[in-house]
Order: structure tokens, then C-alpha cells, then sequence
């Protein structure tokens, strides 16, 4: 739904897929596309305040080719990973509905499905983490979704292998008040980065 304040933009409501290396051993999922980041530009994390905190840690760690994520054609590329979204919309309230949620379940099945090099999956923050469990548990992968607790730096091997490693989310709202400095963020990258085989 198009929210009063946004009425006048072309690009509000419109679907983002994720992006990256498709032969990435990581994966980066985030909870949906912030309204005038990557609702606007097409592109996860890119054109606001969680993208210019995350994507200088990942060319940093050498994760990108630069670490200024502004716009589609910015040049920006990734190296062994990918990024995406539980949601593929930006949700009002900034919340998906566990109806959005599950609507866009299939499309993140698809994306995962089409990664077959993933080693390791960063979720930022719970709903993504609890995105990620739903697909497992669709999948069969998890019996139950109550056996893995989300907290920053939690990390769990699951039963197909893959690692799931758990990050409070780069908004604004973290970054600010210091709940996720970008030592913290480059330290969980790190770790994903050694349990992925990314050197």
C-alpha cells in the first residue's frame, strides 16, 4: 500500500531483489528496502543511512570494490557475497506483517535456492533472522525455529551445513546510539567471512 506521504513518487511499492556475486559463499539478508534507500535506487542498503555505514565495512574487509553505495549506476560491485531481503517492499511502519512476510517466502526460497555456494548467512537483525528460520523450517531443514535465539554475534551451525550468524541491523536507529558500532559490524562480518571460507 502507498503510503499519503509518498503519493507523489514513482518509486514507492516497488519490488527490490537482492544483489551480488551469484557464486557467493555468503549471504547477507536484511529485514526489507528502506523507503527512500533501496525502494528508491533498486538496490538493498543502497542511497541511505544503513548503506553508508554498512558498504564501507565491506570494502574494507574487501567484500566490494568501494564503499559508496548510491545509486544503481555507482559502480558498486561485491566479491563472494550477496545481499537481500526477507520482504522484497518496503513495509509501512518500516515492520513487515507476518502476512508480508510469508507472501514474500517464495521469492526468498528462489533467491536462496539460486545460491548454491553459500556457506554462511548474516542475518541483520530478528526478523530477518526469523525470515531465514521460516525458509528452513518450509524447507525441512529445522524442526522447530525455538532452538536458535537471536543476539548480536549468535551463530549457529544448522543442519544442512550452513552457518546462520545473527547482527543487530545497521539502521540509524542502532548506528546512532551506539548498539552497533562499526567495530561490532566488521567483527560478525569477519567471523561469517572465516565460517564461509572467504578469505
Amino acid at each position: 500500500m502507498k503510503r499519503k506521504a509518498y503519493r507523489e513518487e514513482t518509486y514507492w511499492a516497488r519490488p527490490v531483489p537482492g544483489f551480488g556475486d551469484p557464486k557467493a559463499k555468503m549471504l547477507v539478508l536484511g529485514l526489507a528496502p528502506g523507503a527512500h534507500g533501496a525502494n528508491r535506487t533498486g538496490r538493498p542498503f543502497t542511497g541511505d543511512g544503513a548503506g553508508f555505514f554498512m558498504y564501507p565495512v565491506l570494502h574494507e574487509l574487501g567484500l566490494a570494490n568501494h564503499g559508496d553505495a548510491r545509486s544503481r549506476s555507482d559502480g558498486l560491485k561485491l566479491k563472494k557475497i550477496w545481499i537481500g531481503s526477507v520482504v522484497r517492499c518496503a513495509p509501512p511502519g518500516d515492520k513487515p506483517t507476518p502476512v508480508e512476510i510469508r507472501t514474500c517466502s517464495a521469492h526468498l526460497t528462489a533467491e536462496i535456492g539460486a545460491l548454491k555456494s553459500v556457506k554462511a548467512v548474516l542475518c541483520l537483525g530478528k526478523i530477518a533472522w526469523d525470515g531465514y528460520l521460516a525458509h528452513l523450517l518450509n524447507a525441512g531443514v529445522i524442526e522447530r525455529r525455538s532452538a536458535y535465539t537471536f543476539g548480536h554475534g549468535a551463530t549457529y551451525q544448522m543442519p544442512d551445513g550452513r552457518w546462520l550468524i545473527g547482527s543487530y541491523h545497521p539502521s540509524l536507529r542502532n548506528t546512532n546510539t551506539g548498539r552497533l558500532t562499526k567495530a561490532m559490524f566488521a567483527r560478525n562480518l569477519v567471523k561469517a567471512m572465516e565460517l564461509a571460507g572467504i578469505g
